[in-house]
């Protein structure tokens, strides 16, 4: 088994790459990164049991044609993540995100590779009922989020054409990893509350609800795929749990009981609660185990040491 990951050393790749020497036998992992993040520590202690190559590119500077040769499978993580950091930069998210999904996607159609797409919850924007994948009212609020739109239709397009694809709308990630961020929510909350900062919470977010993913069942769920050829085109939701935020808090506050939480202001938080099913993807067989308990305790023991 060949297995090629784009944006290998990020938070969701470098616990990726740990985990497929687990599920394939005598596995080969080519990891692509351009480490703008400059996550050297990702490449630390890799496995024995699997052969790995790092290549420094960016998605577009590859060669493709070469690089795909063999490869049983792509994993397309490489992408601009911080929809609130980028939300007055539509630009900048269209000419990383989309023009590299599609160089990689038109690659894989020549090449005949499957490729596994990892899109966003964050599609589905303000809903007022549970949503699936069905769902045709999509209302994107942030450059991201509309962008994984557009990549997502591509793809499905392409499909159509006859590449082998399948795309996974994500919850928000939490849970530790080598290359783990702290932009999202959990982990940048259990970042603030170790650090004795006001964990800053969006205004009008304190009671809605939102769709997360416990890291290790993303990447269980990424490997599910690879090993049951789910490559029909399908869109799945790939979703642990629904929470408020209000929930996180209080899970963070076992740990951390004097949390000060501030509510601020951002210009894309008027996004209302919406709560995301994942029923169609546990129909392949596979199940969701993530804790959030285990992924805020995990975190905060990563960080507990560092400010005393």
């Amino acid at each position: 088994m060949k297995i090629l990951v784009t944006g290998a050393l990020g938070h969701i790749g470098s616990k990726l790459i740990r985990l497929l020497p687990q599920q394939f036998d005598n596995v080969e992992i080519i990891m692509i990164d351009n480490l703008s993040t400059q996550r050297y520590c990702s490449l630390f202690d890799l496995s024995g049991t699997a052969r790995y190559s790092f290549v420094e590119s960016n998605v577009k500077t590859v060669d493709w044609q070469r690089a795909l040769r063999g490869v049983d499978a792509v994993v397309h993580l490489a992408a601009l993540t911080d929809a609130a950091g980028t939300a007055d930069k539509p630009e900048m998210v269209h000419q990383n995100n989309f023009e590299s999904t599609k160089l990689l996607a038109d690659a894989c159609l020549a090449s005949d590779v499957p490729l596994i797409f990892p899109s966003s919850t964050s599609v589905y924007g303000s809903q007022s009922e549970l949503v699936d994948e069905n769902c045709g009212d999509l209302q994107p609020q942030s450059p991201y989020a509309e962008c994984k739109i557009k990549e997502e239709n591509y793809i499905i397009a392409l499909s159509q054409k006859g590449l082998k694809a399948v795309v996974c709308r994500l919850g928000t990630i939490y849970g530790i990893s080598s290359g783990m961020r702290f932009h999202t929510a959990v982990n940048k909350f259990c970042w603030q509350a170790v650090m004795n900062q006001p964990v800053t919470v969006w205004e009008t977010a304190l009671n809605q609800k939102r769709p997360y993913l416990a890291l290790e069942d993303c990447c269980n769920a990424l490997s599910w795929i690879i090993q049951n050829q789910l490559y029909s085109g399908m869109v799945y939701n790939i979703v642990s749990n629904n929470f408020t935020v209000q929930n996180v808090l209080d899970e963070i506050r076992h740990h951390k009981p004097l949390l000060n939480v501030e509510l601020v202001q951002h210009k894309i938080m008027n996004q209302l609660s919406y709560e995301v099913v994942s029923e169609k993807f546990c129909a392949t067989g596979f199940g969701f185990q993530g804790k959030l308990s285990t992924g805020i305790a995990d975190t905060i023991s990563l960080l507990k040491n560092s400010n005393r």
